[in-house]
Parts: C-alpha cells; sequence; structure tokens
C-alpha cells in the first residue's frame, strides 16, 4: 500500500524552475532517503509534501488523501488554509533547525500544539510526551529549556514534538546538518530506532552511510528531477545514471 504518492509534481518560483514532473511512491513503513546536490529540488518536494508549499502541477497524496487540494468538477482546487492544517496533523516535519520555543521546556515545547488545538487531556498528553522523551533518550530532560540542551538533543526534541501529533508520515530536512559528528550519531540513532518501528519516511541527508545502512530505496535527485531510484547496495556499488556516478564520486572525494 502506498503511503505517500508523488505524481508529476512541478514547481516554479518566478522564472526558476525547482521541480520538473517528479513521480514518487512511498510504501506504508518504508525509508526513502533522497541524496543529491544542494538546488536540485529535495526540500522543495518535501514542503510540497506537507503543504508547506502548493505544487504548480501534480498532486501529492497521503494515506489516499489530496494534500493541499480536493477535486471538483474535474479538476484541482485548493483547500482552505485550516483543512491543510488538519491534513499536515499527520505529517510529521523536522528540519535543519529545531524551531523550539525557547521559552518552554522541553516538555511545554511536545504539549504546545496537542493542548492548543484540545487534541486530548491535558494529563494524558502529558503521559504521551513523557514516553516519547524517554523513547528519544531523553527522559531526563523534561524540564529543561531549550539553550540547556545540547544541538543533538535538541533535535530529538523536535522529533518527540513531530511524534506527538502520531503521525503517518515522517519527513526529515537535513536534520543533522547543523551539528558535529558526535552529535549527529545521536539523531541518527533515534532516526534508527523509528525505522526499526515500522514509521514511514523520507529523509533529505547527506549522510551515506545512515543512506547505505538504513533506507530501503535511495533516490537521488538532480536539476529538480528524480534520476535514480534504487536499493542501497544498487544505488552505491552500481549505479545507473552518470548523474549517480557523478555524485558519488564528489561525495567520495569530498569526504
Amino acid at each position: 500500500m502506498s503511503s505517500c504518492r508523488i505524481v508529476n509534481v512541478r514547481k516554479h518560483f518566478g522564472s526558476l524552475t525547482v521541480l520538473k514532473g517528479v513521480h514518487l511512491d512511498v510504501a506504508s513503513g518504508e525509508l526513502v532517503c533522497l541524496l543529491g546536490p544542494s538546488g536540485g529540488g529535495k526540500s522543495t518536494l518535501l514542503r510540497c509534501i506537507n503543504g508547506l508549499t502548493m505544487p504548480d502541477a501534480g498532486y501529492v497524496t497521503v494515506g489516499g488523501e489530496i494534500i493541499g487540494r480536493k477535486v471538483a468538477k474535474g479538476r484541482l482546487h485548493d483547500l482552505k488554509d485550516h483543512v491543510v492544517s488538519r491534513q499536515r496533523r499527520r505529517i510529521g516535519m523536522v528540519f535543519q533547525s529545531f524551531n523550539l520555543f525557547p521559552h518552554l521546556t522541553a516538555i511545554e515545547n511536545l504539549m504546545l500544539t496537542p493542548v492548543t488545538l484540545k487534541l486530548g487531556d491535558t494529563e494524558l498528553l502529558r503521559a504521551r510526551a513523557e514516553q516519547l522523551l524517554d523513547r528519544v533518550g531523553l527522559s531526563d530532560r523534561p524540564d529543561f529549556y531549550p539553550n540547556e540542551l545540547s544541538g543533538g538533543q535538541q533535535q530529538r526534541i523536535a522529533i518527540a514534538r513531530a511524534l506527538m501529533m502520531e503521525p503517518t508520515l515522517m519527513l526529515f530536512d537535513e536534520p543533522t546538518s547543523a551539528l558535529d559528528p558526535h552529535l549527529t550519531g545521536e539523531v541518527l540513532e533515534t532516526m534508527r530506532d523509528l525505522a526499526k518501528g515500522g514509521m514511514t519516511m523520507i529523509v533529505v541527508t547527506h549522510e551515506l552511510s545512515f543512506a547505505r545502512e538504513v533506507a530501503d530505496r535511495v533516490v537521488l535527485m538532480s536539476d529538480g528531477r528524480i534520476v535514480e531510484d534504487a536499493r542501497p547496495d544498487e544505488f552505491f556499488t552500481n549505479p545507473r545514471s552518470p548523474q549517480a556516478r557523478q555524485f558519488l564520486r564528489r561525495e567520495v572525494t569530498s569526504a
């Protein structure tokens, strides 16, 4: 069963075309790593998936539901913002920057959105937040403020916050790019645990070892298009496209 389907998605900003007809199916429980050079359209694609950016053509479905649009009289029409926001609850997203509220403790950051939206009893939500802090290895930090936590800890709080909404799909946009190697390992370990638990995940990353070890599929984007889609062992040992061979040579040289 397809958890996320991307159909002929195109996006331009002014005269710059960023996505040029992207097709991608991600099955339930699958982890797909999106690789590619900067400017290839990876982050824009993630934003189209969760409705932060609307495609100029094509569409995205999550769990069979079109994100941000509805079909009426054979055409796609934009949904109202509050409906898109409701759809977005099922799609967790973790950014490069942690985006935690500095005036709130770790557990308050987790609880803010579900409490504000009245998605459950406050005590039950707090119990869930405590479980998630334990899941990301931070059960001893519920009352710490972001500035009292390391970068890796802040990013793990951001992951736990996304999980509070019980998403069916998790998107990660370079979640370790702002971290040093030691802290990167902490965050990647949390993501490995999510993958083992069967969470559907699309991960934009430059961590090739993570992609090789954990991904079910590796997708290479270049110049707004998908140019390779393969199992990790095939992608890293026998890439088919010239863009993939060039990308891997460049990454190995710069490592």
